[in-house]
């Protein structure tokens, strides 16, 4: 838990900085609001609630929003095809860079889930791959389009499977 916390500040961009002093100065300005306004209790729970709310979703929910616009990108998968004499899958895709931006790196990822007939399951089952594999691209220009091929390996299992493919740039 420890190296997944420093990991994260680690990666942390000024955008993330700018983004999470704003909503800080935020939640003071409608705390202050609030305890100025306290002789109007309705408003005053209101700027509290509103002070409160911001504190707690404007960080989760500013974050990814940035950085789905600021690193925004996109995979296709391209084939899967397992191995007849191994245990493992080849998965070909590309991944292309829609930002305005360069790309340090791109990790992507190809996920594989179990099938099923109900729709609810293979839904929720989207969000707990038996089997993941990642791979790194580096230096990846605004536009550019990069083919790239993962092995899932060992991939034992012998029902019906999906793999989708997603990809986290900086």
């Amino acid at each position: 838990m420890n190296s997944k916390i420093t990991l994260f500040i680690d990666g942390l961009i000024k955008w993330d900085y700018l983004l999470f002093g704003s909503v800080f100065v935020l939640f003071v300005l409608f705390i202050i609001l609030g305890i100025v306004l306290r002789k109007k209790l309705i408003l005053a729970v209101l700027f509290l609630l509103l002070g409160f709310s911001i504190l707690l979703l404007g960080p989760t929910l500013g974050y990814m929003k940035l950085h789905e616009t600021l690193f925004k990108n996109s995979t296709l998968l391209e084939s899967q095809k397992r191995l007849q004499f191994s245990e493992a899958v080849v998965v070909k895709g590309s991944v292309t860079n829609e930002s305005n931006r360069d790309f340090k790196e791109c990790k992507i990822t190809a996920s594989a889930y179990a099938l099923s007939s109900n729709k609810l399951k293979n839904y929720l089952k989207k969000f707990k791959p038996f089997k993941k594999m990642s791979i790194i691209e580096t230096n990846i220009a605004k536009s550019e389009t990069r083919e790239f091929k993962i092995i899932v390996e060992p991939f034992r299992y012998t029902k019906d499977y999906n793999i989708s493919l997603g990809a986290d740039c900086r």
